[in-house]
C-alpha cells in the first residue's frame, strides 16, 4: 500500500438548536498537574495508567478496569477494542456485581418472602430507581425492564401500537433508524393498515429535520427516531421533534441506545413519550435493557408477555393484571 493515503470520514453532528451541522466536541483530558489525581475502579491512579505525559485520556485511565483488555493477541499485540457503539466491554465492578448476585442472593424477584428473594427484590427495585434517577424520570414505575432495546420497541409496538393504530394512521420514521426500530412497525402496519412514512437524508447524509417537520400531520400518530446514530453520527433535536409531534397529538418513541451512555439524557426535558436503551452498550450486562414510558401512557397499555408477577389474580377463564411496570412484561427469573 505504498503511496496510498488512508482516508477516514469526518463525522459531524447535527446542532439541535440550529438544525445545522457542527463538529463533535473534543474529549476532555485530565491534567497530570492536578493536585487530586482521579482513581479508577480498580484503584489505578492517573500516573499509573500509562506512560509519563502531560495528560492522559479517560480511556487510558479506565483501561485497567476491563479484564478482557488484559490479553495479548496476534503474536503478542495488546488487544484494542473499537466496537463499543455495538457492544461495550464490562468493567470489573460489573463482573463483581454479577458474581455477588449468584454467590450471595440468587433467587426469584417478587416471587418469594424468604430472605434471598427479599434481598434480590430489593436490589432489583434499587436498579430500577437508579435508572429512573439516571434519566431523570418522575418515578421508578416509568421504567420497564426488558431484555434489550429491541424488545422494548416491540413491547410498545405490540401493546400501544395494536391498541391505538388503525387503517390510514401514519407512523413517521427516518431512513437512518436501526432495523429494530423499523421492523416491529412493519408488523403493526401489516396488521392494522397503518402507513409507515420515512424521512430521507439530506445533503449532509443525516436525517432531514426540516422534511421531518413538514411530514408531521394530523394523520401522524407516532414518530420513531434515534437520538444519536452510531452510523451517521447525527444528533437529532428531540425536544423540537416532540414539540412538533405533540402539536398534532402524536406520540414520540426515542431510540436512545447511543445517547444514554455518552451524554446526559433528561426524559423530562425531552418530553418524549417513550425512550429505550440497552445495558450492553454502556458497560452493563448483555440481555438487559429498559423502556421508559410516561406513567399515564403505560397505565393504558395491555400486557405484552403473559405470566409471572405481571398478574394480580388468575382464574380459569380470565386473569386480572398488576399495575405497570410489572404488568407489561414478565420478569426473566419467573
Amino acid at each position: 500500500m505504498d503511496g496510498m493515503a488512508l482516508k477516514f470520514p469526518s463525522f459531524k453532528f447535527l446542532n439541535p438548536n440550529t438544525s445545522t451541522i457542527r463538529s463533535p466536541p473534543l474529549l476532555r483530558k485530565f491534567s497530570s498537574s492536578s493536585s487530586s489525581l482521579p482513581v479508577s475502579a480498580s484503584g489505578t491512579t492517573l500516573r499509573e495508567a500509562g506512560p509519563a505525559s502531560n495528560s492522559v485520556s479517560l480511556g487510558q485511565l479506565t483501561r485497567p478496569d476491563f479484564p478482557i483488555l488484559h490479553q495479548k493477541i496476534n503474536n503478542g499485540s495488546n488487544l484494542v477494542y473499537l466496537d463499543n457503539a455495538a457492544t461495550s466491554q464490562k468493567p470489573i465492578s460489573v463482573l463483581k456485581a454479577l458474581q455477588d448476585y449468584y454467590e450471595s442472593y440468587n433467587s426469584n424477584v417478587h416471587r418469594g418472602i424468604h430472605y434471598l428473594s427479599a434481598k434480590a427484590t430489593e436490589k432489583y427495585e434499587q436498579a430500577r430507581e437508579k435508572i429512573a434517577a439516571f434519566i431523570n424520570a418522575e418515578e421508578s414505575r416509568e421504567i420497564v425492564f426488558t431484555r434489550n432495546a429491541t424488545e422494548a420497541i416491540n413491547l410498545v409496538a405490540y401493546t400501544w401500537g395494536f391498541a391505538n393504530l388503525k387503517s390510514g394512521d401514519e407512523v413517521l420514521l427516518t431512513t437512518a433508524e436501526h432495523h429494530s426500530a423499523i421492523v416491529p412497525w412493519q408488523f403493526v402496519a401489516q396488521k392494522t393498515g397503518a402507513v409507515l412514512k420515512f424521512v430521507n437524508l439530506n445533503e449532509d447524509e443525516v436525517p432531514d429535520v426540516l422534511q421531518l417537520k413538514e411530514m408531521i400531520s394530523s394523520k401522524t400518530k407516532l414518530v420513531v427516531v434515534h437520538h444519536i446514530s452510531n452510523a451517521l453520527a447525527s444528533s437529532l433535536p428531540i425536544e423540537d421533534i416532540v414539540h412538533w409531534a405533540h402539536a398534532v397529538e402524536a406520540k414520540v418513541l426515542v431510540d436512545a441506545c447511543q445517547s444514554v451512555p455518552h451524554m446526559p439524557v433528561d426524559v423530562r426535558d425531552l418530553d418524549a413519550d417513550f425512550l429505550v436503551a440497552s445495558s450492553h452498550k454502556m458497560c452493563g450486562p448483555t440481555g438487559v435493557g429498559f423502556l421508559y414510558g410516561k406513567s399515564d401512557i403505560l397505565s393504558t397499555m395491555p400486557p405484552f408477555l403473559g405470566g409471572g408477577e405481571m398478574i394480580s389474580d388468575v382464574f380459569l377463564d380470565h386473569s386480572t393484571y398488576a399495575e405497570p411496570p410489572s404488568r407489561l412484561v414478565k420478569l426473566f427469573t419467573c
